[in-house]
């Protein structure tokens, strides 16, 4: 009998196997990133198919398997479904989607990232149609996530927007701090080699 683990997570990509399975990348709270797998999931009779989509944030049961995790079931959490009903929240979600599914490697817990990444979420989900907060937003971020991974320099005039809780106020700060953040971000990602 397989234990079977009980996880929030976000689904931050996935591509098709098989007829009708899918592998996907799951970032959750308790278990860090795992690739996990769904057999059957595209098959229009299947109770996962509208539950299992990219960027979704989701209630997942896992089953450890020899290669990868299993899905077993999976339920929406009701938060974060209107996230992607604006084309430009959209277009931030994957690309700091993609960018966690490249610089997280291994399963390993991170709840500090998890937290931010959720927070970060409910705020572009709220700022939808605001087009300088979104940038800002994802700024912010694209710099906490690099900060959790220990990416981020310390710079002394970044530091409040890394430290402090999600919050409106932050967003100009921000949008002033643009030309510092950039940077900060650009020589992170020199330095993981992406």
């Amino acid at each position: 009998m397989h234990h079977i683990y009980h996880t929030e997570g976000i689904i931050l990509g996935s591509r098709n196997f098989g007829e009708a399975g899918r592998y996907y990348s799951i970032f959750t709270r308790e278990l860090g990133m795992i690739r996990a797998s769904a057999q059957g999931v595209r098959k229009l009779s299947s109770k996962l198919r509208y539950v299992m989509q990219d960027y979704s944030y989701i209630k997942v049961d896992l089953v450890r398997g020899k290669d990868f995790w299993r899905v077993t079931s999976a339920s929406s959490t009701g938060e974060l479904s209107e996230i992607l009903k604006s084309n430009e929240t959209f277009k931030i979600v994957s690309n700091v989607s993609r960018l966690l599914v490249r610089l997280l490697h291994g399963e390993e817990q991170n709840v500090p990232l998890f937290n931010d990444l959720l927070g970060g979420f409910y705020l572009l989900e709220q700022k939808a149609g605001n087009k300088e907060d979104l940038l800002n937003a994802e700024m912010v971020l694209v710099l906490r996530a690099l900060h959790h991974l220990g990416y981020f320099s310390g710079d002394a005039r970044l530091v409040s927007l890394v430290g402090s809780p999600w919050a409106d106020e932050m967003l100009p700060v921000a949008g002033s701090s643009r030309p510092l953040i950039l940077a900060e971000i650009n020589k992170a990602l020199s330095e993981t080699q992406m």
